[in-house]
């Protein structure tokens, strides 16, 4: 009597098995939303290829400018883009910026002034408030048809949210910021 020999069997099976995980694989990362960053309103291609023109340019803007930002009870003095850089976690444990906005109604207001104190009022200022995980929940606020700089919000969740924008003058010159906190139920 003839012995059967079932190794090949086992073969089939393990090509069957990894040939099956890697459809399962193609087919869930299909099926899987895609969201784009959009740091500083732009493509994080862009971001990524004009970095230093972006900090170089932020430079610029604070020589000329000094910019003002107060959301909800908390004032900042500068433009900062640093929070790009940091994790929510880093955030939560050091950043000045914790806890600034609110479940719920939030304002954000901003001060422009040249270096000698006139007060400038004709820049356009262009900010979207993202969720750090998707796109669906995005607020894109400007101020394009008019020269106020004092904006509303709702926002709908607790957790983690990301303001980012441009604050472009009359005479060309751009500023950035990026600010990381979250929202909490007060």
């Amino acid at each position: 009597m003839k012995k059967r020999n079932y190794w090949p069997l086992l073969f089939i099976g393990i090509f069957s098995f990894t040939f099956a995980m890697i459809v399962w694989t193609i087919v869930s990362a299909v099926n899987t939303p895609v969201h784009e960053d959009k740091s500083f309103l732009s493509t994080y291609h862009n971001v990524d290829g004009d970095y230093n023109d972006i900090v170089a340019s932020n430079e610029k803007f604070s020589k000329k400018y000094n910019v003002k930002i107060k959301i909800n009870e908390k004032e900042f003095d500068k433009l900062d883009i640093s929070d790009v850089f940091l994790s929510q976690r880093v955030i939560d444990n050091k950043s000045m910026h914790k806890d600034i906005f609110n479940k719920g109604s939030n304002n954000i207001t901003f001060e422009l002034s040249d270096k000698t104190g006139l007060k400038i009022d004709n820049a356009k200022i262009n900010f979207k408030v993202t969720r750090a995980t998707n796109s669906y929940s995005d607020i894109d606020i400007s101020n394009n048809e008019d020269n106020n700089y004092s904006f509303s919000f709702e926002l709908a969740k607790e957790g983690n949210w990301n303001i980012t924008g441009t604050i472009d003058t009359t005479d060309g010159e751009k500023g950035y910021f990026y600010i990381k906190s979250n929202a909490i139920n007060r």
